[in-house]
């Protein structure tokens, strides 16, 4: 994922092992994408896309 980010955004990302099924994305410390609130794991090029805007 973080080559895709890299790939689609040129945001060098940095990816922080969690436990117990949480999957956050913050960028500058802002939450943009939570797996427990949206109830689904991000598709292909969701994050880039969210990081992009």
């Amino acid at each position: 994922m973080s080559a895709e980010i890299k790939e689609q955004t040129g945001i060098d990302a940095v990816l922080i092992p969690g436990g117990g099924g949480i999957f956050d994305i913050k960028q500058d410390g802002v939450l943009v994408f939570s797996k427990h609130k949206l109830a689904h794991f991000p598709e292909s090029g969701e994050i880039a896309r969210l990081l992009a805007d």
